[in-house]
């Protein structure tokens, strides 16, 4: 590779590019990137400049010799790159509160990546997602692409299914979030500490954990059935899990199982918190207003330690191991979104899933765990049908398929409750949809 890497960050604008930046300055070492372009659309434009001016700040403090270049022209950025990572939101946060607060009004879950939050969310992200495929087909082929944009399971398996780019990871901070908690709870650094991951994106389990390479699952499910938390991240508050519980599933949940193991309590939860505060996105947009007049301040030059509170934690550490861990042929273990490729048995070959593996310059080589247990098989195969559907349907448009996808979701308890949430979302959502509305009107 060329002496000097090209990163660029679609979706430049957002209030996590501190954390990025972060990384690269502190990973500089390993990683000798000379230029990175932040890219935004127009609506962006302001926030991309504020982060972007920080970005300037944070790399000349460091005293790096790293370019910070702002561009709405998505092309520029892409010709060249040696790794493009994607976080951006499609519709804005506006479109997350509608994601979470439609659904809420017929009971069921209103949340950005699971049910139909979830389901919506990526059927207006995969067309952008290919969209981007298809520009580094032609401007930057050799480039990995690294998508951080959520559903991440459900758009690492539109990008390999839909398009011609098969260098792509899909992470995700919950992981590397997990592992964090665990040496927490373990009172070890986080360095001691293995979690063999396996299962999709945001329903992936720890199904064995280990300190110093020795296995201390047991110790840990122990510890975990006496907190009255089942949470490790900002945006999910948990109940704590029932003992018994937990013990009989012999593996670690990660947080959004609460949505699927405690599924009254979140609803009532949700519904309570969106009436007393707001939904998560108003309290994000709260959150991300106050970020920006810091970023603002033309002394800043380090990353805020407000940043924590907008859920992203360990992003840049996740973001940037993996990058450097591709670029220096490292062979370390981290836990990915990537191509089955027979490392679940329980699952297609092709699909994506999200599994712990040895980070190569060919990229990530999952570890094989053979079959799921049996405790969490089934749920783990209807979420992957949910995504396999939900892809298909956003890139044909086919609002049969929606309607599908979101009735095999665990979250929907009818068919006909999903056709309801499906019609009042796309009518929500049709700016962002128009594959759907082009097939209606042919």
């Amino acid at each position: 590779m060329k002496k000097g890497l090209k990163i660029a960050t679609i979706g430049g604008g957002s209030s996590y590019t501190p954390e990025l930046i972060e990384g690269f300055i502190n990973h500089y070492d390993e990683l000798p990137v000379s230029e990175i372009w932040l890219v935004d659309i127009e609506q962006g434009k302001e926030k991309l400049n504020i982060v972007g001016n920080l970005a300037k700040r944070m790399v000349q403090k460091a005293n790096l010799p790293i370019e910070i270049h702002l561009t709405l022209d998505r092309r520029e950025a892409l010709r060249n790159a040696d790794f493009v990572t994607t976080q951006f939101r499609v519709g804005l946060l506006d479109a997350r509160a509608k994601d979470e607060s439609i659904p809420l009004k017929y009971d069921v879950l209103g949340q950005e990546t699971n049910g139909p939050g979830g389901l919506f969310k990526g059927l207006r992200t995969i067309p952008v997602i290919l969209g981007i495929c298809k520009d580094m087909e032609e401007l930057c082929p050799d480039a990995w692409l690294i998508n951080f944009t959520n559903p991440a399971g459900m758009i690492t398996e539109a990008v390999l299914r839909y398009s011609s780019i098969q260098k792509v990871v899909g992470l995700c901070n919950v992981p590397i979030g997990m592992e964090m908690a665990i040496a927490k709870l373990l009172n070890v650094d986080h360095s001691r500490v293995r979690i063999d991951f396996a299962g999709l994106n945001h329903m992936v389990y720890g199904l064995g954990v280990y300190l110093d390479g020795v296995s201390v699952k047991e110790v840990v499910i122990n510890t975990l059935t006496g907190l009255g938390d089942s949470s490790y991240v900002k945006n999910i508050e948990g109940f704590g899990w029932e003992p018994e519980f937990l013990k009989a599933l012999n593996a670690i949940p990660c947080p959004y199982h609460n949505y699927y193991y405690k599924t009254k309590e979140m609803v009532e939860k949700t519904k309570k918190d969106a009436e007393e505060n707001g939904t998560r996105a108003e309290v994000v947009q709260t959150l991300e207003k106050d970020l920006f007049e810091l970023y603002k301040d033309p002394e800043l030059a380090i990353k805020p330690p407000q940043l924590e509170k907008r859920g992203g934690a360990y992003y840049s550490e996740a973001a940037v191991r993996l990058i450097s861990s591709i670029y220096n042929d490292k062979r370390d273990i981290q836990p990915v979104n990537t191509r089955n490729n027979g490392a679940i048995a329980s699952l297609p070959n092709e699909s994506a899933v999200e599994i712990s593996a040895v980070i190569t310059k060919d990229g990530p080589k999952p570890l094989v765990m053979g079959d799921l247990p049996v405790s969490v098989r089934g749920l783990v195969q209807q979420i992957k049908s949910f995504e396999r559907v939900a892809a298909e349907a956003a890139v044909t448009g086919d609002y049969n398929l929606a309607v599908l996808a979101l009735t095999i979701n665990p979250l929907v308890a009818s068919d006909t409750l999903a056709k309801q949430i499906v019609d009042e979302m796309l009518d929500a959502h049709r700016e962002y949809l128009p594959q759907f509305f082009e097939v209606v009107e042919n």
